[in-house]
């Protein structure tokens, strides 16, 4: 898998200003960590968004978003948003959104 460049820049600019943000190059693309908690993740195929378990059904309900699954593990509370989702302002806005909202829950990891 390659990174898309544009990707990462839409997502770095719908996450800008968030603190606690770093990122980290996995799963052959760049990661961003909030607070140390994993939450999206884009590569060349679109984005695996971390909406928490139970917190996916909304976003499950659209075409281009399926649930994730990594070497044929599901990955309960993550969603893999194909391109379509991820040229869609509002909607990949709309993931991320929910993606800082559920990983705000968790306790900072040190």
């Amino acid at each position: 898998m390659a990174r898309d460049a544009g990707l990462e820049e839409l997502v770095w600019e719908d996450l800008g200003g968030l603190t606690g943000l770093t990122t980290k190059v996995m799963f052959g693309g760049l990661a961003w960590m909030l607070d140390g908690h994993l939450l999206c993740g884009a590569r060349d195929v679109g984005l695996m968004v971390r909406l928490g378990k139970g917190n996916d059904t909304w976003a499950l309900d659209e075409q281009d978003i399926e649930p994730l699954s990594m070497s044929e593990k599901s990955m309960p509370g993550w969603v893999r948003a194909g391109l379509d989702t991820c040229a869609d302002d509002d909607l990949r806005k709309r993931l991320l959104d929910a993606a800082v909202a559920f990983v705000r829950t968790l306790p900072p990891k040190l």
